[in-house]
């Protein structure tokens, strides 16, 4: 290639992107226009458009886009001036010019000269029809609630499939904003996003591994004041009987040993901690970046779709618009994509089902224009979508009718179903109210792919309405596929994981609430008999032993299906980094994905869907085991004793129950004073205090346990609101074992704290 043929190449590339930013411009505003054709601010923002796009082709030598550019420039000029009142066929054919400069900047689907020319003629005609009276036949074909021969061309099909082959993400309108806000825009594959947010994750996970080092060498710096302590104890007793020299020059030696890697341990401890802090920091740093590299905003997504809805809308003789609330809502791209075909067929079907003609709107005394509103908002992790029309909703009754005649329900039967289970029939595969197919709809692909594409985003949808005001599709789904929140639990002593997104709720279920029915276990949920499923038989793992009267249940949902899921303990709810198994395995039964835990050990997420047919499977086989329900703990083992000591009500009785729970003996104490009487007057394997207490502090109470030689090897917990290094340090340096700050308080992590101090209750 020659250095002409780059630069003219460099510069062809150049006019395509500003082609797709200013035709964007042209899009936006020309859709204002139609409802406002005198808007000055449009106006000469869809001026500018076409003006700067007739400047770009001509200096890269593209004649067909000057031509086209220059026939619309003319056109919004005279709107400008007031020479022209725009009307629904100007709006029309500025459009079609829209989509054609598109075209133009796009070697692959450049139009003819023939196009060209008729395009031409057309604009011509608008703008002077006594010039072009010849052309006028041609005009009738497209009033306003005709198709205009240009729609096909509106809204081409194949380019939502063009956005994801382009790069990680639609760069040209970004990159035009990115230049007018001054920041630099560098275009990265998605596979190299991936890499480093894999990346990413990892040393995220990797950091917390430096945890256990970190307990091991504050349990060893333990042992060392104990080891100091118990040969000053010794030397105490040497001095009550005579020694020789010789005797006392070797303790001292052992003692003068001893405090030098205590020293040693103490700087190497302190400087390790913090090192753990600083990386972890760094790592969780790297991550939220990483992260956010994804995410695009919501409006990423919606290029286009006004225009699909106006064009849509007169192609039916319906006057329809578009609002978007929440186009800022920031998504991962990865999500964007998967949303747009679904999002466009529930576009398409709320103008084709659910608006009326203006006709009909204005005899029920609505506005001939209907709206539809998509709304996009964030809420507890997850991307929640509201697409509502304004229309007449769903006919229940043709709806009822309908199921009958397809022989979905007796008759009897569907005269006694609720509006709520009516609309579940909409989402069955090949469902569909139109008698007539058409290009828009009846050919019976309906809800049921929308559904289906929702669950592969780990999302769900569902369908409200109120006859003769209109219908509204609630959509939830991740924020991100990168990261799935989850219940993590164990099941024959190895992780999995439960995405909260499929998870209707957890409870403790006494043994003697499950009940005999028809052969099956049932509990009693919200109402109802619930099935109940041992995760053990499922995932094919060893059952666990009974620990109690109770069993950890999961109730699982997917649509009309629900059962209960026996587990032996919940760990608690952790945001995972999703690691796609290797291709190699195949589909792996019940399983989706693996993530790995804060300690680096792999947890497996469960696929919720795939776990419903295996329970299904299991139950149609008759193969479903029964769960023990027997006690087996055998013989009572005495439980380990708790102390703790806060003078916060709340805390005080937040941290009794849950270790009372997990089967510790617990005693509370109101303060320092108190809590130091207790631990004289009574055994304990642990003690957990706070810091700021009246009468006595924690480290006050923390040094006189270290003092005391009965207590100095007492493991102590400090839990405080203080998360400051220094506040870390003075708890860790009084002789704390273990310091846990309330601002990152959960109920696992005290648990897991107290078992990686003492074991378990009976341990």
């Amino acid at each position: 290639m020659t250095p002409e043929q780059m630069r003219d190449a460099s510069l062809l590339e150049l006019f395509a992107l500003e082609a797709e930013a200013q035709t964007q411009v042209l899009s936006a505003g020309l859709l204002e226009l139609e409802r406002n054709p005198t808007q000055a601010e449009q106006l000469e923002a869809c001026m500018r458009a076409a003006h700067s796009l007739k400047g770009a082709a001509r200096i890269v030598g593209v004649d067909a886009g000057v031509s086209v550019a220059h026939v619309m420039e003319d056109c919004l000029v005279s709107a400008q001036e007031g020479r022209l009142l725009l009307t629904p066929e100007h709006i029309d054919a500025l459009l079609h010019g829209t989509d054609l400069l598109m075209r133009i900047a796009s070697p692959e689907a450049a139009p003819t000269a023939e196009d060209i020319a008729a395009y031409s003629v057309r604009m011509t005609g608008l703008l002077d029809p006594s010039a072009a009276t010849p052309a006028r036949p041609v005009a009738p074909p497209q009033p306003a609630l005709e198709a205009p021969p240009v729609a096909p061309q509106a809204v081409p099909e194949p380019e939502p499939e063009a956005l994801p082959e382009a790069a990680p993400t639609p760069e040209p309108r970004k990159a035009k904003g990115a230049i007018e806000g001054g920041e630099r825009v560098l275009r990265v594959t998605a596979e190299r996003l991936n890499s480093l947010l894999d990346l990413s994750s990892k040393s995220l996970v990797e950091t917390q591994r430096l945890k256990p080092y970190l307990a091991t060498m504050q349990r060893l710096k333990r042992m060392q004041g104990q080891s100091q302590r118990a040969l000053d104890g010794l030397r105490e007793h040497l001095q009550a009987t005579e020694q020789t020299d010789e005797v006392y020059e070797a303790l001292t030696l052992v003692q003068g040993l001893l405090a030098e890697t205590q020293h040693m341990l103490v700087y190497q401890t302190s400087e390790l901690d913090e090192f753990g802090w600083q990386a972890s920091q760094r790592a969780q740093l790297l991550y939220d970046t990483a992260l956010a590299c994804r995410m695009r905003p919501f409006a990423d997504v919606l290029g286009g779709q006004g225009r699909m809805v106006r064009d849509l809308g007169r192609s039916l003789g319906k006057q329809v618009r578009l609002d978007i609330e929440g186009e800022k809502t920031q998504v991962d791209r990865d999500v964007l994509e998967k949303l747009e075909a679904p999002l466009t067929h529930l576009l398409r079907n709320a103008v084709d089902h659910g608006i009326e003609s203006p006709e009909q709107r204005l005899l029920a005394g609505k506005p001939a224009e209907g709206r539809v509103l998509l709304r996009a908002a964030h809420q507890a992790g997850l991307l929640v979508l509201e697409l509502s029309d304004d229309g007449g909703g769903v006919d229940l009754e043709r709806l009822r009718r309908s199921i009958v005649e397809r022989n979905l329900s007796p008759a009897e039967t569907a005269a006694q179903l609720s509006e709520e289970e009516l609309l579940t029939f909409l989402f069955l595969p090949g469902f569909s109210l139109r008698d007539k197919v058409t290009e828009v709809s009846g050919r019976g692909v309906g809800l049921d792919a929308v559904q289906h594409m929702m669950r592969q985003l780990r999302g769900s949808v569902v369908l409200t309405q109120v006859q003769g005001q209109g219908s509204c599709f609630h959509i939830e789904v991740p924020l991100t596929l990168s990261v799935v929140r989850s219940l993590v639990v164990e099941v024959g002593e190895e992780a999995y994981a439960f995405p909260l997104a499929h998870i209707e709720h957890t409870l403790d279920l006494p043994a003697d609430d499950i009940v005999q029915l028809e052969g099956r276990q049932h509990f009693w949920y919200e109402g109802r008999h619930v099935g109940l499923v041992a995760a053990s038989q499922l995932l094919q793992r060893p059952a666990g032993q009974g620990g109690g009267d109770s069993l950890r249940v999961v109730v699982i949902r997917e649509r009309d299906a629900i059962y209960g899921v026996a587990v032996e303990r919940f760990i608690g709810e952790r945001t995972l980094v999703v690691l796609p198994l290797d291709a190699r395995l195949g589909k792996v039964q019940d399983i989706s994905a693996g993530a790995l835990l804060d300690d680096g050990s792999v947890v497996l997420i469960i696929d919720v869907e795939d776990m419903l047919r295996s329970v299904e499977k299991l139950l149609n086989t008759g193969r479903l085991e029964r769960i023990d329900r027997r006690n087996q703990r055998g013989v009572e083992q005495a439980r380990k004793r708790v102390l703790v000591v806060d003078d916060s009500l709340t805390v005080r009785e937040l941290q009794r129950k849950l270790l009372s729970h997990r089967g510790y003996d617990v005693a509370v104490a109101v303060d320092g004073m108190d809590g130091w009487n207790a631990l004289r007057g009574e055994d304990f394997d642990l003690l957990i205090t706070d810091i700021d207490m009246p009468r006595m502090d924690g480290i006050e109470l923390v040094t006189l346990v270290r003092r005391d030689s009965r207590l100095q090897s007492l493991p102590v917990m400090v839990v405080s609101y203080k998360d400051r290094e220094e506040d870390r340090r003075r708890g860790l340096d009084a002789g704390a074992d273990y310091y846990l700050a309330k601002a990152s308080f959960h109920d696992d992590a005290l648990l897991d704290a107290v078992v990686e101090l003492i074991g378990s209750a009976q341990g």
